[in-house]
């Protein structure tokens, strides 16, 4: 993440970032970055060469949160049999994936309270439960709408201008841009979702495969408001990009949610694959960074 007035170039196989003196990133290590500064120039084969390593890149707006994100332009070798078969999937497959995604979101809001302390643990439990394929009921807004106010108080709105809203905004955005990146590595076309269908989204996928994610931005959020308040700070935001590489629980083991998106995102292609809803998505296990074992 880059707050500070800086540019951007590329030095053989490394990111050099050149303000008071010049840092040098491999490229290999990156998975994101975060352009959080009007001062900031970089090159064009900064850009080629964030296509070629699959880096997604954020732009932020006039508000600091995160506007626009690049990504490598068709990269995948099966994006165009892939795409038929996301336009072609027969709609009870989709209907099962999609309840599998509102099962482990609710599922995972229900942790979210349990590490906060909150009640309502066992209602949350009860949605998720109740999910049918395809959701006809609206559980997943029925659970949202009890959801909010027991982690974050009785008062508590998504649309009110607020630190816990921004800081819930931007840490979803991140999300959005990675979970994109991995859709877009894996064959995927992020526009053609299995729930979401707006003809002005160009995430619909993203936006299905997000869900169970969120409650991770939440705990997080949950976690730190209590101190905060007025605009987030370079120091929150960068809490918030840091959340890509807390553990979060899944079939394979634990691991880093960068790590998670990927296996949820072959998990999809799966689906797409086989016609059988098999996805693999992600159970919250608190705020823990991931560490490297050797």
């Amino acid at each position: 993440m880059i707050s500070r007035p800086a540019k951007l170039r590329r030095e053989h196989y490394s990111l050099a970032i050149e303000q008071e003196e010049t840092a040098f990133v491999p490229f290999e290590d990156i998975a994101v970055i975060v352009l959080n500064h009007r001062e900031i120039t970089l090159t064009h084969p900064v850009l080629s060469a964030c296509a070629e390593y699959g880096i997604g890149l954020y732009a932020t707006g006039s508000n600091h949160q995160p506007s626009g994100v690049f990504l490598p332009f068709l990269s995948h070798s099966r994006t165009t049999r892939m795409m038929r078969k996301q336009l072609d999937i027969a709609r009870p497959i989709a209907k099962q994936a999609w309840a599998s995604v509102v099962h482990s979101k609710i599922e995972n809001q229900a942790i979210c309270l349990k590490l906060c302390g909150k009640e309502g643990v066992e209602r949350m439990e009860s949605y998720a439960r109740r999910i049918r394929s395809g959701d006809p009921d609206n559980l997943e807004g029925q659970a949202a709408a009890f959801y909010f106010p027991q982690l974050f108080g009785a008062g508590f709105h998504r649309a009110a201008e607020q630190w816990i809203n921004s800081a819930l905004d931007y840490g979803y955005a991140v999300l959005r841009g990675a979970i994109t990146r991995g859709l877009v590595a894996h064959g995927l076309h992020p526009t053609i979702g299995l729930f979401h269908a707006s003809e002005q989204n160009a995430f619909n996928l993203a936006d299905d495969l997000i869900e169970p994610f969120r409650p991770l931005v939440d705990l997080h959020v949950a976690k730190r408001h209590t101190a905060a308040e007025g605009e987030l700070s370079t120091e929150d935001k960068q809490a918030l990009v840091a959340l890509l590489n807390i553990d979060v629980g899944m079939p394979q083991g634990k691991m880093s949610v960068l790590s998670a998106v990927e296996y949820a995102a072959e998990s999809l292609v799966r689906t797409y694959e086989t016609e059988q809803a098999t996805l693999e998505l992600p159970t919250l296990i608190g705020l823990q960074p991931h560490q490297l074992e050797y």
